[in-house]
């Protein structure tokens, strides 16, 4: 049961008939003491309420991973419904959405997966939209002094191992790939790249000096002090970089969801994904 009012604190119409007759017929208040009022009071308050949050999953890429949660937080506090992620590379994502996985929400960062799922039914076509883009940067370490000005100084004997999102399967990977074979860059760099399971993981490895060099989104590099960017390529010289959102097709909360898909989809959240770094496409 859902109340039609997302932000008031109206009662389902369940509760509400038992609550007025609680407060207002002189024979229950007769056999009430105030202390057992208030205490029934409050169970009628608080069954409403419980009837009326609901429980949204969303699976969504790494990257989003700190936006997102600050996002919801936001919404939570102004609506009665959980937000649950659930992240990870959206490769993993998408298999296990076509594995039956139960959510409600699902944001790629890349069209490819979406429109894999689409294909099988996945998702409903008429709520996705291709919300979000980034770009690639190539981060070091904070304290590293190694001399990376350019992509092509990603060939240099100095630069043995590079931390990459796994390039066959994670949209991270796949764009750096994409990117480095047009510059005739990547047969040199494929013998150095250690894949990661997403884009967080080949952060990590750069901040714990693992690795000499990684490839990660702008916003990832933004949201760590122990790396810095040596180079970065710009929105239109780089690969097209998308960040797909649509409901699931099983949802088990499709009101719910499409209630969060709908501040997703809000200024409010524009501002957020800005202030993050991502750049806002619809």
């Amino acid at each position: 049961m859902v109340c039609p009012g997302k932000y008031s604190m109206c009662l389902c119409p369940v509760i509400r008939p038992a609550l007025i007759e609680l407060i207002k017929s002189d024979k229950n208040m007769k056999h009430f003491r105030f202390g057992r009022r208030m205490a029934a009071i409050g169970f009628f308050l608080l069954l409403s309420f419980r009837l009326h949050a609901a429980e949204v999953t969303i699976f969504a890429a790494a990257s989003l991973t700190d936006v997102l949660n600050r996002i919801a937080a936001d919404y939570s506090r102004e609506s009665r419904d959980r937000i649950l992620f659930n992240f990870a590379g959206s490769s993993t994502l998408a298999r296990q959405i076509e594995e039956g996985a139960p959510v409600d929400i699902f944001f790629s960062a890349d069209e490819a997966m979406m429109d894999a799922l689409e294909k099988k039914g996945r998702i409903v076509r008429e709520t996705r939209v291709s919300r979000l883009s980034n770009t690639l940067v190539i981060v070091v370490s904070a304290r590293d002094s190694k001399a990376i000005r350019s992509w092509n100084d990603l060939t240099n004997a100095t630069v043995a191992r590079i931390a990459l999102a796994d390039p066959k399967a994670v949209p991270a990977g796949v764009y750096a790939r994409a990117f480095l074979t047009k510059q005739n860059l990547w047969s040199a760099v494929e013998p150095k790249v250690i894949p990661t399971e997403n884009v967080r993981g080949a952060l990590a490895a750069v901040e714990a000096g693992n690795v000499d060099a990684g490839i990660v989104y702008k916003t990832d590099a933004a949201i760590s002090k122990r790396v810095k960017i040596a180079v970065e390529i710009s929105r239109e010289e780089g690969p097209a970089i998308s960040y797909p959102v649509a409901l699931v097709s099983e949802s088990r909360q499709p009101e719910a969801a499409k209630r969060f898909l709908q501040f997703l989809n809000s200024a409010a959240a524009a501002k957020a994904f800005e202030g993050a770094g991502f750049i806002v496409r619809h």
